[in-house]
């Protein structure tokens, strides 16, 4: 009975051994780009990127192990976000994570490829980034940071909370591509609340 089991042992081992010899060469090492449109010691992003890697973490993906990481910091200057967007592309990453339209629009003018998750931008749509909400087709991919219907409610708001109020004056920063889809919502209140 015990040199059966001895056998048996020993053939299990050997039917395992080509298993444990692929695991001990390692995963298929997976490249990340980041493309962050601020500076390297922005706090509040210092902070976003660290949960993004502890995301990862908590999912199996360790640096060295089974993935790589590169990160480029625009510093909100255009042509270096040009540049770094240039510099990831040639690292043949699996994907590229890029905050901000800033770094989403150079990124689709060096590659229609590889594949792009923006965390946040204001108008994925109307910036150009996608086709659509839906199917944003191409390559790029991600979150709106706001519906721009809600901005007429901030309207709506401010009748509730002020109603003498008959005229309101929208300031926009024309640095920011969003203040552009923000508009038709708050003509369209203004004209249901009665204001000019």
């Amino acid at each position: 009975m015990r040199r059966r089991a001895f056998i048996s042992l020993l053939g299990g081992a050997a039917a395992a051994w080509p298993l444990a010899a692929r695991a001990q060469q390692g995963e298929r090492m997976r490249r990340i780009g980041v493309l962050m449109n601020t500076v390297a010691d922005d706090t509040v992003f210092q902070i976003r990127l660290g949960a993004f890697l502890q995301g990862l973490a908590v999912l199996g993906w360790t640096i060295g192990r089974n993935m790589r990481i590169e990160i480029r910091w625009s510093g909100g200057k255009a042509d270096d976000a040009r540049r770094y967007a240039a510099e990831l592309v040639a690292f043949a990453p699996d994907v590229i994570l890029a905050h901000g339209v800033s770094t989403v629009r150079p990124l689709l003018q060096a590659t229609r490829t590889v594949p792009i998750v923006f965390p946040i931008a204001s108008d994925p749509v109307g910036m150009g980034l996608v086709d659509s909400l839906a199917r944003p087709g191409g390559n790029a991919t991600g979150f709106m940071s706001f519906e721009y219907t809600l901005s007429g409610k901030w309207l709506e708001l401010l009748k509730e909370i002020a109603p003498g109020v008959t005229r309101v004056a929208v300031l926009q920063d024309p640095t920011q591509g969003e203040e552009p889809a923000r508009l038709p919502s708050f003509r369209s209140w203004r004209g249901r609340l009665g204001w000019k």
